[in-house]
């Protein structure tokens, strides 16, 4: 009898393609293999020692072991309207216009939750990181998927053509979308705009009458002079946009679930109402510690996380490419957005990416699980150090030769 019974919601995702790697890593290890793991965005150096001893100091306190506060302690509120005033100039209210989140990805779908009905439409642009869509799939919401357009040696989106697939979108969505999701620099493709990007935008979102959700996750992680704009550097972004933000990478605190969605009070305001019934927010000296790292005279990533990425990148391109993988280089975020050689593009990224493994021992994240338009493509997170990125290229130069040889045979 209980067979019979269906979780809808849950049926209406798609197979987690990731999994499937997963496995075979998992079991790969478990025989003593070695694995060199660029599949997951999971930064491996550790947390500042600030930000650490903040978090042993207030945790000795009784009084901050109860309930916190679900949209986050005013002080860190704080830090984070600080935070957007120095960098982008933007003016964010610490009470109305700013949720303190347990990580990014909480952050956003309880918001889509919160602001979604059933049957509504949210544009998000193919490929994507993956809950960028399956959160409206949870929330009883339809997805119009749009491709990403950008050049591939330079990785910047061609912006024209972005704002007019969005036009046309709008124009085909039954009922007209009432969301459009930005994610720049963009996971997985490492792809970026201008600042001109979002003011076109936010003119557009008041003309069509659509929301914007913009993460940009990957803000402080930038190379070779370019900086990640944000759109809440826009006058009237308020009026239709919000924008996440994590400390995730930033400052190496992935596990510690430390997330911000800032900007349109309407939407803030829905976030805060769902999450007062949801949750109690985060533990309070977590939440204390992360006003260290976001306080001005603190950490900063351009000083000590940037330089690490940049110089895996290149190396990773240099021996990647000697190995006989071309590799473009993007100019931010943690990965590389690898087309797959000639020699095995023919595969498609899920089973490249299981070759890779079973063949090479290294583990990459395969463009299909992102979207339909990005399986060319693997994702390589730069999160091992050069001498096994080396060791890496030198696998997959063998492995590579293995199946042009295979070719050549027949």
């Amino acid at each position: 009898m209980f067979d019979e019974i269906q979780f809808e919601k849950i049926n209406r995702l798609p197979k987690y393609l990731f999994a499937e790697i997963n496995e075979i890593k998992m079991d790969l290890r478990r025989k003593g293999v070695d694995i060199i793991d660029f599949s997951m965005g999971n930064p491996d150096a550790s947390t500042p020692q600030p930000i650490i001893d903040k978090l042993c100091e207030t945790a000795q306190k009784p009084k901050t072991h109860g309930y916190s506060a679900s949209k986050g302690i005013y002080k860190l509120r704080l830090a984070m309207s600080k935070w957007y005033k120095r960098k982008y100039n933007a003016d964010l209210d610490p009470d109305t216009e700013i949720v303190a989140t347990m990580g990014s990805k909480e952050g956003y779908v309880h918001l889509v939750q919160a602001i979604s009905n059933p049957g509504d439409v949210a544009i998000v642009p193919d490929p994507t990181y993956p809950i960028h869509s399956q959160a409206f799939i949870l929330a009883g919401a339809n997805v119009e998927k749009m491709q990403l357009i950008f050049d591939e040696n330079t990785f910047e989106v061609d912006e024209d053509r972005f704002l007019a697939d969005v036009e046309e979108s709008l124009d085909n969505s039954v009922p007209q979308a009432k969301f459009l999701v930005v994610n720049f620099p963009h996971n997985p493709t490492t792809a970026t705009v201008t600042p001109q990007f979002y003011e076109r935008l936010v003119a557009l979102a008041k003309r069509k009458r659509f929301y914007i959700i913009s993460d940009i996750a990957y803000a402080d992680i930038t190379f070779d002079g370019y900086t990640t704009p944000s759109i809440m550097s826009v006058e009237g972004a308020k009026d239709v946009a919000v924008e996440s933000y994590t400390l995730s990478k930033s400052y190496n605190m992935a596990g510690w679930r430390v997330g911000f969605i800032v900007g349109n009070k309407k939407l803030i305001g829905a976030l805060q109402s769902i999450k007062s019934w949801l949750d109690y927010g985060m533990f309070t000296p977590i939440q204390v510690a992360a006003t260290v790292a976001l306080d001005e005279h603190g950490y900063i990533p351009d000083e000590q996380i940037i330089p690490r990425y940049e110089k895996r990148r290149d190396v990773m391109i240099e021996a990647f490419t000697n190995a006989g993988w071309p590799l473009a280089k993007p100019s931010a975020s943690m990965f590389i957005w690898g087309k797959i050689p000639e020699v095995a593009r023919e595969m498609g990224s899920l089973e490249f990416s299981k070759q890779l493994l079973l063949h090479a021992g290294v583990a990459v994240s395969p463009g299909i699980g992102f979207g339909k338009y990005g399986d060319e493509y693997v994702r390589i997170a730069l999160i091992e150090n050069e001498n096994r990125i080396r060791q890496a290229a030198r696998n997959i130069k063998k492995f590579l030769k293995e199946l042009e040889e295979a070719k050549k045979n027949g």
